[in-house]
């Protein structure tokens, strides 16, 4: 059994230097989780409740890869949906000679030419209003000749596989993660006085209002006038509704950990890998493709040695982050992952003290992996 005590020491100093109120880890390998811990408490206040493992977080941008680029796989397994479909045959919108060569690929590799960001939210609801818009947004640079990492694409890609499935995201997804846990025994529900628990392995979007006792704040909006608990912390999603291309998924590391096994399993082509892709899809959807996308795969990062899963990781390795101090990598060559939530966006999102967190816990787990 690995030591983790120097990756739980890391974790302990910043959270009494304050990068994070609360955080949550999983590690593990394709068969089961080697180590599951939560500290600090779910907000800076004396009597804050301690983060539990059981602890829901808001995942943000790993919306992106665990559910958006996941489904995508799923359905290009299925034929519905190709890398090549230029987005003018899914969005009607979508039109103009510059806008001709974009493809979903773009999409996933973030080169579509869209913008990184705007605040639609400001003046825009829900999908009849943001589609129109951003398909007619003026592209920054020519498709495929620079990567700009962009919510924006992902908001669209959201769009397109609603459309290509006929179902809404969070029912393609709640259908996978369903399939996930059919995987493992299924306890009777827990109950928290008059109201049902989630389960320790939630992954979905939306959580219950009822759950809220359970789930780390992000930040204190101004825009939406409250603390946010529960209700997803990036202000476009919100205005979608909490279901997005690239944001509103919520879990705790034990979800995110019931994701990674299976997906590590298939990257490894182990067998057994519950329905999430094919190796080969998986292969195709976490390597570089070359040109202009840099360090960027098909939804997927790569490892570079200034990534935020630090410098011991393999040159196969692939994950992501989320803005409010999550993230997910997964490594082939060492047969683990490691999932690291936090809330650092509590109460502010100014602080960024989690980029140095982040890469020495993750060199801290791979040196314990080594040792053994």
């Amino acid at each position: 059994m690995a030591d983790f005590a120097t990756a739980r020491a890391i974790i302990q100093h910043a959270i009494a230097q304050g990068a994070f109120p609360a955080a949550s880890i999983e590690v593990g390998t394709p068969e089961r989780p080697v180590w599951q811990e939560a500290f600090g408490r779910l907000t800076y206040a004396a009597d804050a409740a301690p983060a539990r493992v059981e602890t829901i977080f808001d995942l943000a941008s790993l919306a992106k890869v665990i559910a958006t680029t996941t489904l995508a796989m799923r359905l290009m397994e299925d034929r519905r949906l190709h890398l090549s479909d230029q987005l003018s045959a899914w969005l009607p919108e979508w039109r103009g000679a510059d806008r001709d060569a974009v493809t979903v690929q773009h999409l996933l590799t973030h080169t579509s030419g869209l913008p990184a960001w705007l605040p639609l939210y400001r003046t825009l609801a829900g999908r009849e209003e943001f589609q129109p818009e951003l398909s007619r947004l003026p592209l920054e640079y020519a498709a495929g000749t620079k990567a700009v990492y962009s919510d924006l694409g992902f908001i669209l890609l959201g769009f397109i596989l609603a459309d290509a499935a006929g179902a809404p995201l969070d029912v393609q997804f709640g259908g996978l993660v369903r399939a996930l846990q059919a995987d493992r025994p299924q306890p009777h529900a827990a109950v928290l006085g008059e109201r049902e628990a989630p389960p320790p392995d939630y992954l979905g979007f939306r959580p219950p209002a009822a759950w809220r006792p359970q789930i780390a704040p992000t930040g204190i909006d101004a825009w939406r006038g409250r603390l946010l608990v529960g209700e997803v912390h990036d202000e476009n999603a919100w205005a979608l509704g909490g279901v997005a291309g690239h944001a509103g998924l919520f879990g705790t590391a034990a979800g995110v950990g019931l994701f990674a096994r299976p997906l590590l399993g298939a990257r490894l082509a182990l067998g057994g890998n519950r329905g999430l892709a094919r190796p080969e899809t998986l292969g195709v959807f976490t390597r570089r493709p070359g040109g202009a996308a840099g360090s960027r795969a098909l939804g997927w990062d790569t490892m570079l040695p200034t990534s935020s899963c630090g410098r011991r990781m393999s040159s196969a390795a692939f994950g992501h982050t989320g803005f409010t101090g999550t993230s997910l990598w997964c490594d082939p060559a060492a047969g683990l992952y490691v999932v690291f939530l936090t809330n650092r966006v509590h109460p502010s999102r100014a602080n960024d003290l989690i980029n140095q967190v982040r890469p020495a816990v993750h060199d801290a787990i791979m040196e314990a992996f080594a040792a053994t």
